[in-house]
């Protein structure tokens, strides 16, 4: 799997709480702001905002996001993306990872 996104871009992602069972992430993304390729472990992620974002995933892929505040979406598998804010307002979420 690619870099944990801590490591790969710790302005955009801050560990909130972490123990044996999970990890909590806070995501918060200006306008138009990149991340690079980084990976997830299964997640759930809560919407603070509404959220227009487009993740570049491996081999050139592309999928886009559109979220609304207090959407709730379940990633139930691994995967690596390079997410950007296609929006002109900031984004924020809560990323809930599942270890193990």
């Amino acid at each position: 799997m690619a870099q944990d996104p801590v490591i790969a871009d710790s302005a955009h992602y801050q560990v909130e709480f972490e123990n044996e069972r999970v990890r909590v992430l806070r995501i918060k993304y200006g306008p138009h702001e990149k991340s690079p390729m980084h990976g997830h472990p299964t997640n759930i992620v809560v919407m603070l905002s509404d959220c227009d974002f487009r993740f570049y995933l491996p081999h050139g892929a592309k999928q886009d996001i559109l979220g609304r505040v207090g959407q709730v979406l379940c990633f139930e598998e691994p995967f690596e993306h390079a997410p950007e804010n296609l929006g002109e307002r900031p984004f924020e979420a809560i990323c809930i990872e599942l270890k193990g």
